[in-house]
């Protein structure tokens, strides 16, 4: 039985299933913004389904074609594995090795949107977005599509940086998200990429002055940039966004290694420092990540892949290069987890796995 449940009830049960692909190839936006009210999220206790992993993930890694790890730090790709088709202990398994390689990605998947949520209710509760279009009766679902053929579209993106988009999924939330599954479906023939950054090595590449001056602070994260865009749109908050206090370092409850959890999409104001020192703290920090060239990874996309990545222990950037390319469409599917918070008895990453290292050198010697 999955470790999770959802609240919400179970509105994916329709007479025909839409099929998304095709209505963004065909039609265009099919999203919908009904204009209804939903209640505050309430507190509830996640229960990680990573707990009941196994150390090895024998259960993913025996049954695929193929691993490989795409860089040092994070991202990992299995190859052979249909994410429709997982076993409760393949989920467990998964659970864990996103949150140690923070994003893992399944090419050539045959899951549908219907099939992921409940999917990703195994992994927490899920999230509905308090603004975002999502597919008629799926609520649980954002759908992931920019008309390249809207002026406004163009409009829009030609005013941002790419360094200002780096962010993990609904930071704002008391109890943001855990895991996300994000499938792509539809791609221009180039551009569209993905950037994932891990949060654990942004931490490690600190020094030792300026991470003992963060452990322990907090920050502010806001939505304030979902109320902009609904202001430009004309479209409905479903639900009031809140301001959320997390810590600047956070302790993954499945690893308990240490990664920094701010970022420029959502983290607003340090508390107890004044406006002057947090912008300066913040804007480095900022730097730091969209800098972190070597603790980076950029994702080419093929058709029908599905990234999972653990928002907490991860950065994410969608590049917008494709707007005179192609269409890009895909749709995402986010439960959420615990409460943000710091353990001073955490561990860096670097230091932890060195240590496991020597460990397993000095039992075979």
């Amino acid at each position: 039985m999955a470790p999770n449940t959802t609240s919400v009830d179970d509105t994916t049960q329709q007479f025909e299933q839409l099929d998304l692909k095709k209505l963004a190839r065909e039609v265009g936006s099919y999203s919908v913004y009904p204009e209804t009210t939903y209640p505050p999220l309430e507190p509830f206790e996640h229960q990680d389904p990573g707990r009941l992993a196994d150390p090895e993930k024998r259960s993913l890694y025996d049954n695929a074609e193929k691993v490989f790890n795409l860089t040092p730090a994070l991202g990992t790709e299995i190859h052979g594995i249909q994410l429709s088709q997982l076993t409760d202990q393949q989920k467990n398994d998964l659970s864990l090795l996103a949150a140690e390689r923070g994003v893992v990605f399944f090419r050539n998947q045959n899951l549908d949107p219907y099939q992921a949520v409940e999917l990703g209710r195994y992994f927490g509760r899920l999230h509905i977005h308090n603004t975002s279009g999502h597919p008629p009766n799926l609520p649980e679902v954002i759908s992931i599509f920019y008309d390249e053929k809207n002026p406004q579209t163009l409009k829009y993106f030609e005013g941002i940086s790419a360094d200002q988009a780096w962010h993990s999924d609904i930071t704002y939330e008391n109890q943001p998200a855990g895991l996300t599954f994000l499938k792509l479906d539809t791609l221009p023939d180039v551009g569209g990429d993905t950037l994932w950054a891990s949060a654990y090595e942004a931490y490690d590449r600190l020094s030792a002055p300026m991470k003992k001056f963060l452990e322990g602070l907090e920050a502010i994260h806001t939505g304030q940039v979902h109320n902009d865009r609904v202001k430009r749109s004309g479209t409905y908050i479903r639900r009031e966004f809140v301001d959320s206090t997390h810590p600047i370092v956070r302790v993954h409850p499945l690893t308990g290694w240490k990664g920094l959890f701010v970022q420029p999409g959502f983290t607003k104001q340090i508390v107890g420092l004044s406006r002057k020192e947090s912008d300066l703290i913040l804007k480095f920090l900022f730097s730091h990540i969209s800098g972190g060239h070597d603790f980076q990874l950029r994702f080419k996309w093929s058709e029908d892949t599905i990234a999972v990545w653990d928002n907490r222990c991860t950065f994410h950037c969608a590049i917008f290069d494709y707007f005179e390319e192609g269409r890009r469409h895909g749709w995402r599917v986010t439960p959420t987890a615990e409460r943000p918070r710091y353990d001073p008895k955490g561990k860096s990453r670097r230091e932890d796995l060195a240590e496991k290292k020597k460990a397993k050198e000095q039992q075979q010697q």
